[in-house]
């Protein structure tokens, strides 16, 4: 008769350690069950009762010590493990998902380590970010990513989508009012600056913020003082500001709608945040996260994807980026009666008529983002800085995607050094 293996309950609000944590338990062959908070935990059916009980202490609600309280009442005997450090990770899922500091972040390519150089470097200092990407390619997880390694981390944490937000009510939701300012302003009210004092302010969609309100953002930028709607007192703060937004806000500048010297100030530390197709070396890794991640908290076993569906995967250009294929997989999870994940054609397919009536085809994205990284590093393909690391890709792969689209790269010497004289597409004959 084989013995039963111990049964491990984790409770943690941190999605990462609980992954984390299940799957180092796993590997010794434990069994385990993971719950998002306290309350969680108390509202699961009476099963098996577990060895042991990996609790954290701050849970949201009732936290880990206020759920030993109600175990003693209620005299229940479980061996409790407290205080889960942050950055536990087990090392063989760090391996999987991508040798980073950043547990909440999916992926080793060359395009997401560039992203995550650059979020180490500013990361510490107070300076003023402005996060930049399509829709759905994960800023405010960067944000995050920030914040967690900032001195500030500790601080208030205050995010504000600044399109859900209408224009006539944007100014009261950052700076806040007083009584009586305005019809229906019955009670006073501290704007996101206020309360992020001493902190992090995330702005999301930053290019939606009106014209006629970017003058008193540019204030606060530059001398972290406002006053409030119907006041005349100044209110001093300690803000860092992280924007994002998936517009071109120097073409907005261009067109007279976003003022230029906010830009300026918004623009202090740009970073990039690449679209999915351009890491496509992760998709395989982001697949299996999500559908391991919807497998526990649907309780199915999931646990083969096949070739054939990861390849058509990695195929697809993904115009809503990370976004979409989470949404693809989750729903891919629930319609999985067994163990094998089961993707509907009909999904993709979707998509990818979606994707042929705005960007064409598969194939000339493809060829239009290697011409953007070509430009983008001097022709250069090789090397640290070259089109190869922008793409993620090996250098003799970049050679073999090139000759396979027809792009050839004529170099000329310039008083500049090596320079490129264009790139030639050839297709059908045509140059």
């Amino acid at each position: 008769m084989s013995k039963i293996a111990p049964l491990i309950y984790v409770v943690d609000d941190d999605a990462s350690v609980r992954e984390a944590l299940s799957s180092l338990i796993r590997s010794v062959g434990w069994r385990v069950e993971t719950f998002a908070s306290a309350q969680e935990f108390l509202a699961r059916p009476q099963a098996d009762a577990p060895s042991c009980l990996v609790l954290d202490v701050q849970l949201p609600g009732l936290s880990g010590l206020d759920l030993q309280q109600e175990l003693a009442k209620a005299d229940i005997q479980i061996p409790i493990k407290q205080g889960i450090a942050r950055n536990q990770r087990a090392p063989k899922q760090s391996e999987e998902l991508g040798a980073h500091k950043f547990g909440d972040i999916v992926g080793k390519s060359a395009a997401l380590r560039n992203v995550l150089n650059q979020v180490e470097v500013v990361a510490p200092t107070d300076s003023t970010v402005l996060l930049l990407g399509e829709t759905g390619t994960g800023k405010e997880i960067i944000a995050r990513a920030i914040l967690n390694v900032s001195s500030r981390s500790n601080r208030p944490y205050v995010k504000l989508n600044c399109a859900a937000i209408p224009s006539g009510l944007l100014e009261s939701e950052l700076f806040g009012h007083e009584k009586g300012a305005f019809t229906g302003a019955v009670l006073q009210k501290i704007g996101r600056f206020e309360l992020a004092n001493g902190g992090t302010l995330f702005l999301d969609e930053v290019g939606d913020i009106p014209l006629e309100l970017q003058p008193k953002l540019l204030r606060v930028l530059q001398e972290q003082e406002f006053e409030r709607l119907g006041s005349t007192r100044t209110v001093r703060v300690d803000v860092r500001l992280i924007a994002a937004t998936n517009r071109d806000l120097a073409q907005m500048v261009a067109e007279k709608q976003f003022r230029e010297d906010l830009y300026f100030r918004l623009n202090v530390f740009p970073i990039r945040i690449p679209p999915l197709r351009e890491r496509a070396g992760d998709i395989p890794l982001l697949v299996r996260y999500y559908v391991d991640k919807y497998s526990q908290r649907m309780n199915k076993g999931i646990d083969v994807i096949p070739e054939e569906t990861m390849a058509a995967l990695c195929r697809y250009a993904w115009p809503g980026n990370i976004r979409e294929l989470q949404n693809l997989i989750e729903r891919a999870v629930i319609m999985t009666p067994g163990n094998v994940l089961q993707i509907q054609g009909s999904d993709l397919q979707e998509s990818s008529r979606t994707l042929s009536s705005t960007a064409g085809t598969l194939e000339d994205v493809e060829r239009q983002r290697i011409l953007q990284a070509l430009r983008e590093a001097g022709a250069v393909i090789g090397g640290p800085h070259g089109a190869a690391v922008r793409l993620g890709l090996k250098r003799t792969t970049l050679l073999s995607k090139m000759q396979k689209l027809g792009i050839e790269l004529r170099c000329a010497r310039t008083s500049a050094g090596l320079w490129y004289d264009r790139c030639v597409r050839v297709c059908n004959g045509r140059v």
